[in-house]
């Protein structure tokens, strides 16, 4: 038997042990199989994948183990596990108030990584084009921010923005440029992998943290990516855990009875039409990012090229945008990254070099007259050898051309098809917004 099973069985039993509030042996199963797991990484032959899994387990087991020894320490220390009895003093209540008080801490500072710390240098102007989001995003997080004064009595920012569209058209980067812009705000990103518990009743605990902790934060901005994996419809036959944490979220959204002043909750969705009813009216604004118009992806082919060599002038560029209709950001991105490789492409497959002028790749303020680079064999002054024939200082990378991103445009395929389109522009007709 392999390591890994060994330690699979140990956690079996532990988990047992664990439902049956045999606390000891459960601790004592759970650090055995923790040191299985930790074997496993370091002596066994696993994939970087499955070695990457093994830690996850390792360190969830290794967090219960340590819960349960707090527990087991207490237990002796102050007041038993369970009140069999009718007997309920002070001193038991206040324990389990502390215990309690305990357990949102330590849920809170779970969420703490959840904090956007250092900002992620996304200007409004490195978006290109949604003007219709950006101007809805600085009305509801910038303005309220530096004019609160505008937004007094009736007139209050809004409370929840919903992002849907196909996927790759900017939805996760503008919530970037949200987290830079809104210098003075915290911002708070997480997925539904941050909130979700194996453990009973963790999950809606973790929701209901999230949301004091931006209160305690405020001004906070709350990013949910994919947020239809958390607040999917409800269903008869979705499992209990997963009804609760929906309520959950939904009151904490509402927030009655609390203060939801300066707090706003952003989310992201390929399919918002997956989204639960009550979910959906609680994003008072939805807005929808399509794909990019010819010269929001003539800007985006610019912004992708960035300080790349290259002899393709603006004209180039605006025909390229007009040829890629269909195309979201992320596509032209790929579009882009193909054609950068062009230049090595040619260098590999290249059989005559010849010399030519220009700056040296490791000093750029040297121009010399004997570096190579790749030509046709009829080229004047070519001659035949491959690219291991030239020294490493000496080779002159080719630029990338119009003919390079042309060609990458014709073998890269839009990821977003027609009866995609059709089911967002009818949830934008039925529900939402235009970006």
């Amino acid at each position: 038997m392999s390591g890994l099973q060994k330690a699979i069985d140990i956690v079996t039993k532990a988990t047992e042990e664990d439902k049956n509030e045999n606390y000891e042996e459960a601790l004592r199963l759970y650090q055995h199989a923790v040191e299985y797991f930790l074997h496993c990484i370091k002596y066994e032959a696993h994939g970087e994948k499955s070695k990457e899994s093994i830690r996850q387990k390792c360190q969830t087991y290794l967090k219960r183990a340590e819960q349960l020894k707090k527990h087991l320490e207490k237990k002796k220390g102050k007041k038993p596990v369970k009140d069999s009895g009718n007997n309920k003093n002070s001193k038991g209540s206040n324990s389990d108030s502390d215990d309690d008080n305990a357990d949102n801490k330590k849920m809170q500072n779970q969420l703490q990584s959840a904090i956007v710390m250092e900002k992620p240098n996304v200007k409004w102007t490195d978006v290109a084009g949604l003007d219709g989001a950006k101007e809805a995003l600085k009305e509801a997080v910038i303005l309220p921010m530096k004019f609160p004064h505008l937004f007094t009595e009736d007139r209050k920012p809004w409370r929840g923005i919903l992002l849907y569209g196909p996927p790759g058209t900017g939805k996760s980067y503008l919530a970037k440029a949200v987290a830079t812009e809104a210098n003075n705000s915290t911002f708070l990103s997480v997925s539904s992998s941050d909130l979700m518990s194996k453990w009973l009743g963790e999950s809606e605990k973790l929701v209901k943290n999230l949301f004091e902790l931006a209160r305690d934060n405020k001004p906070a901005i709350i990013f949910i990516d994919e947020v239809d994996s958390l607040c999917g419809s409800r269903s008869e036959n979705e499992s209990e855990s997963a009804r609760r944490v929906k309520t959950e979220f939904l009151v904490q959204m509402q927030g009655v009875g609390k203060d939801n002043d300066g707090i706003l909750v952003l989310g992201a969705t390929n399919i918002p039409w997956t989204l639960d009813a009550a979910i959906r009216r609680r994003f008072e604004r939805r807005i929808y990012i399509p794909l990019p118009e010819a010269a929001a992806c003539a800007t985006m082919f610019k912004l992708h090229m960035g300080s790349t060599k290259t002899d393709i002038s603006d004209k180039d560029y605006r025909m390229l945008g007009n040829k890629s209709s269909g195309y979201s950001g992320a596509d032209i991105s790929i579009v882009v990254r193909d054609a950068l490789m062009s230049p090595i492409r040619k260098v590999q497959s290249a059989t005559h070099f010849k010399y030519v002028r220009g700056h040296m790749p490791d000093d750029p303020d040297t121009i010399v007259d004997d570096l190579l680079t790749p030509c046709s064999p009829g080229d004047r002054g070519a001659m035949e050898m491959s690219w291991m024939d030239v020294p490493g200082e000496k080779l002159k990378e080719p630029v990338v051309s119009l003919k390079d991103l042309d060609l990458s445009l014709t073998r890269t395929r839009p990821s977003v098809n027609l009866d995609d389109i059709k089911n967002y522009e009818q949830f934008t007709a039925d529900f939402g917004q235009e970006g």
